[in-house]
């Protein structure tokens, strides 16, 4: 496949998996919102469990949640559960496209583990697969009934994925993993519990049968659990701009923090529609913080002494020629790429020291480039860039 085909497949693929996503948060978010806004009145219908009331866009809605389901369902009956299909379809595609297809390049880092694209393919769609199983088995099992330790566990199960690919796949394919272990948890959510559960009680009702109200709350329950994992998953699915979250020797612990932010910051956030005591919740906030700061502290980058002997300029020229030209050059030899990567080209000094800080964050501080690390760049040769670099300041 040509750099030019891949380059606007990807872009396309982008687009749409960024259009359904935000589809399918937003929805996941309103409902969310909307159950926890749900108040008990003095006159409502048979069944109804709460109602609210709503305004937007100038006009007024008026909204009621049945405990089970209304005895009778109109034939106008919306499903919200293409944008959660799609939402995976797309990013599935958008995996297949960037690191499938350029498996050597940002799959797999040979630094990590030996293995050939199709290996790696393979143990990429078998995690996939094997965590939902597991995670499915967790809810369904007698500890699904009990939410505390549910929640413990599924942050173990992501903890052991996470700690799995960090030893198994490149900076950048690890963290993209782990979004996908949790998108797909999230998606078959939708595809396997929340839908098909909801498709039985309305036949249920339709053949006037007295609908499983177990059905109902086993769907909540999955609901409740991507939206407590949609802001984490945010992150993953961005965290391949981001080397000092990649390419951190301990990312799996990064990715335990940012699981606990997003947790607490969206807690904070449910709690706060739910119209709860501040008192109540007010801690998670600080949890929020403290899991920050640490994230900050463990990714702040190391000093370089830039007071030693002098780095000659043709000894980095010389570096850069032997390990980023073939991709950030004017016309590049690297075959994924038509044109230099996000414009950057380093052929010369002058722009050497115009991209001096991505340099730095992409190839000294971190390993993200090059790509794979396919030219053998080594640990020492990092620390003369980064000397020179630093030396000209």
């Amino acid at each position: 496949m040509s750099a030019f085909i891949a380059d606007w497949l990807n872009l396309l693929l982008r687009w749409a998996h960024l259009i359904v996503g935000i589809g399918w948060i937003g929805t996941s978010f309103y409902f969310i919102a909307l159950d926890l806004a749900l108040r008990k009145r003095e006159t409502m219908p048979e069944g109804v469990m709460g109602t609210a009331w709503e305004v937007h866009g100038g006009g007024f809605y008026h909204v009621e949640k049945y405990t089970v389901a209304p005895k009778q369902l109109p034939d106008d009956l919306i499903w919200y559960k293409w944008e959660a299909y799609l939402t995976w379809v797309t990013g599935f595609g958008l995996l297949m496209v960037q690191y499938y297809f350029k498996a050597t390049s940002y799959l797999i880092d040979p630094n990590v583990l030996m293995m050939t694209a199709g290996e790696a393919i393979i143990i990429s769609v078998a995690s996939l697969v094997g965590g939902w199983l597991v995670y499915d088995r967790l809810c369904k099992s007698p500890i699904g009934k009990n939410t505390p330790l549910l929640a413990v566990l599924v942050f173990a199960l992501i903890m052991v994925a996470a700690y799995g690919y960090t030893h198994v796949f490149s900076g950048r394919g690890a963290l993209i993993h782990v979004g996908a272990f949790i998108g797909t948890i999230m998606a078959v959510n939708v595809f396997g519990v929340i839908i098909p559960n909801q498709k039985k009680i309305a036949n249920a009702l339709m053949e006037g049968r007295e609908p499983d109200g177990r059905l109902g709350a086993m769907g909540k329950q999955r609901s409740v659990h991507n939206n407590y994992l949609t802001l984490p998953v945010l992150v993953m699915m961005v965290s391949n701009h981001y080397p000092m979250l990649t390419n951190h020797p301990h990312s799996w612990l990064l990715v335990a923090l940012i699981i606990i932010i997003g947790a607490m910051v969206r807690h904070f956030l449910n709690r706060h529609e739910a119209g709860d005591p501040l008192q109540k919740y007010v801690w998670a906030l600080p949890v929020a913080a403290v899991g920050l700061i640490a994230a900050i502290v463990m990714t702040a980058p190391r000093s370089l002494d830039a007071s030693g002997e002098r780095v000659p300029d043709r000894v980095v020229l010389d570096m850069t020629h032997k390990h980023c030209v073939a991709c950030h050059s004017a016309t590049p030899t690297n075959e994924l790429f038509a044109e230099p990567p996000n414009g950057v080209q380093l052929e010369t000094l002058a722009e050497l020291r115009r991209w001096s800080d991505q340099v730095m964050a992409m190839a000294v501080h971190s390993d993200a480039m090059p790509l794979g690390n396919e030219t053998g760049m080594s640990e020492e040769e990092r620390q003369v860039l980064g000397t020179w670099i630093a030396q000209q300041k």
